[in-house]
């Protein structure tokens, strides 16, 4: 992401916990200086994963089409068990936010197969960078 030319404002990492992470992700959506929130971890079937309950409702529109996409290509790598992905995206606030599993392939595959291109604004015939609020100046926070 970063040879792309995008800049990281910020990271955390937080237990698996709701609430925590649906505070944590709203502060992001807030702030006039975040664009996009990439989440990996918790978007599976265990009693502890809660990602997509805990970010679901905070988003305006949906993006029903990443989560299908991203299903659609990860079966050539994980087979089947693609099924068990509930990664999800949708844009809030101008900020677009995406839920992805937690592997190291997971979040490549995501953004090799569909981030890359969707945060470019080169990219045709349509892409996310138009519905993302302005930013002026980014830089390194925490």
């Amino acid at each position: 992401m970063l040879e792309a030319g995008h800049t990281l404002s910020e990271r955390n990492l937080l237990k698996d916990d709701l609430y925590k992470i649906r505070a944590q992700v709203a502060n992001w959506i807030a702030d006039d200086g975040i664009q996009v929130v990439l989440i990996t971890g918790g978007t599976g079937f265990t009693g502890r994963d809660s990602t997509p309950e805990a970010v679901a409702c905070l988003l305006d529109k949906q993006i029903d089409g990443f989560g299908e996409l991203f299903r659609a290509i990860s079966i050539l790598d994980i087979g089947t068990s693609t099924v068990q992905s509930r990664a999800l995206a949708g844009l809030a606030n101008g900020t677009l936010v995406c839920c992805l599993p937690g592997s190291t392939g997971a979040c490549r595959t995501a953004w090799e197969g569909i981030l890359a291109e969707q945060l470019d604004a080169r990219h045709r015939p349509c892409n996310f960078v138009p519905h993302l609020k302005p930013v002026q100046v980014c830089g390194t926070r925490g």
